[in-house]
């Protein structure tokens, strides 16, 4: 390898991290214009399978519905966003996992390096929801400690199929001390609120002074839903 060559590579290594986070460079960047932000973050969409996380996944990148059919997520998936957070570009990449337990071990090795995981179950399949504190056992056995984690029941669209009601959501997320809202992937329904709201935890701990206080998604989104008249 040649000197610059070497070098290059090892300005590479050094790139600068905060709480695990890479910062990206803003300026003089050889990516297209669309692609600036300031740092970039990792979140896993994780939970049973078809409980609607490709759907979900899809509404928030591109603002559309998978509707009918398709076929199941196979091992692991990704997609790119980047968000404004309080005037800082923050690049989310949304790794979409496959739910089946053939997978399972694949999943388990992309945990250590999310700074964020969704965990969906569907409203209308109480199996999903029953499983949900099996996930959670393995979020703490193999995600870092400080990961974010935001429980999301989807399909709240779905009224009349609906099994699991949503004090059950919230009694189990309180019972583990974590954010909860019902989404719908088909309305768009708290899908955009939910991803706004990690990004804008993990841009907090990346810029939060050490006497500053701390970022509570729970409050965050308890905030957001109430301003915009929310009950769900």
């Amino acid at each position: 390898m040649s000197k610059a060559g070497s070098k290059k590579s090892s300005k590479a290594a050094k790139r600068p991290t905060a709480n695990g986070i890479p910062i990206l460079p803003r300026q003089g960047s050889l990516q297209g214009a669309s692609e600036f932000y300031d740092f970039a973050c990792k979140v896993m969409l994780i939970g049973d399978s078809g409980v609607g996380k490709t759907c979900v996944l899809v509404r928030f990148k591109d603002g559309a519905f998978l509707s009918g059919s398709f076929i199941s997520t196979v091992g692991i998936d990704f997609r790119n966003k980047v968000v404004n957070v309080d005037g800082a570009k923050v690049k989310l990449q949304i790794w979409d996992t496959a739910g089946q337990e053939r997978f399972r071990s694949v999943t388990h090795a992309y945990y250590r390096d999310a700074h964020a995981l969704l965990l969906l179950y569907d409203v209308t399949n109480k199996t999903s929801f029953d499983n949900i504190r099996a996930w959670l056992s393995e979020i703490h056995e193999y995600a870092q400690q400080d990961v974010v984690i935001m429980l999301l029941g989807n399909k709240a669209d779905m009224q009349a199929e609906r099994v699991v009601k949503r004090e059950e959501g919230e009694k189990l997320a309180r019972d583990f001390g974590i954010a909860f809202m019902e989404t719908s992937a088909k309305t768009g329904l708290n899908v955009e609120l939910a991803f706004m709201a990690v990004a804008k935890d993990l841009k907090s701990r990346k810029t939060r002074k050490p006497n500053d206080p701390k970022f509570s998604v729970t409050e965050y989104v308890d905030q957001e839903k109430q301003n915009q008249g929310c009950c769900s």
